[in-house]
């Protein structure tokens, strides 16, 4: 009950960092306040909320538990009212949205699991869970969604669903796989920030037509 309790306080602040991210997008494209709640609840609760669409659950999460709604409507509020402030401190937001990748990775692919999911679909579940808000805010905000760019982003999820998914698979407890898949898909991700690695694109002619 403890590591649920953490768990589900953690997943908030997660939450609130992600719709803070999607305020600064709204402040970028110079929107009302109305609009930077909307992308930020967007941001904040989106990928959880196709995660849940997508494997049955009924009603979506944030119905019975509208502290989430209110998370995202601080984030946006927020970043309203500090966006210049809080975008001078972009790269420390980014190892705050790290940590958000990661723990909505692994809430996204057990949540998955818990509902009977194939483990590659749970896996995907988790990214998405992760990605999906992100996306939202992204093709709102009529910019290129970060996961199709060359950073680092959806691959940490990925890696790091996976390394959950293989240790409760070997039998593992969950608690060690949490303490595993945190960790190294949070490392990951800082990491790539910190560097700027990316992964290679396309450096051939594009096509014609």
């Amino acid at each position: 009950m403890q590591l649920q309790a953490s768990l589900y306080v953690l997943d908030l602040a997660a939450v609130f960092v992600f719709a803070l991210s999607g305020g600064l997008a709204a402040a970028r494209k110079q929107l009302d306040i109305v609009g930077f709640i909307v992308v930020g609840m967007l941001t904040g609760i989106g990928g959880g909320t196709l995660r849940d669409l997508l494997i049955g659950v009924r009603p979506v999460f944030w119905v019975f538990q509208p502290e989430y709604l209110l998370s995202c409507t601080l984030g946006g509020i927020l970043a309203f009212f500090a966006a210049p402030r809080i975008e001078r401190r972009l790269r420390a937001l980014s190892i705050a949205d790290a940590f958000g990748l990661a723990l909505g990775t692994v809430i996204g692919t057990q949540k998955a699991l818990d509902y009977a999911a194939p483990e590659v679909v749970a896996v995907l579940m988790g990214v998405l869970t992760a990605a999906a808000g992100g996306i939202a805010r992204d093709v709102l905000c009529n910019e290129i969604p970060l996961i199709l760019r060359r950073e680092i982003y959806a691959l940490a999820a990925v890696l790091g669903g996976s390394v959950y998914l293989l240790i409760q698979m070997a039998d593992g407890p969950r608690w060690l796989a949490l303490a595993v898949a945190v960790p190294l898909t949070f490392a990951i991700r800082v990491w790539a920030v910190l560097t700027k690695a990316s992964l290679p694109s396309y450096g051939g002619r594009p096509p014609e037509g």
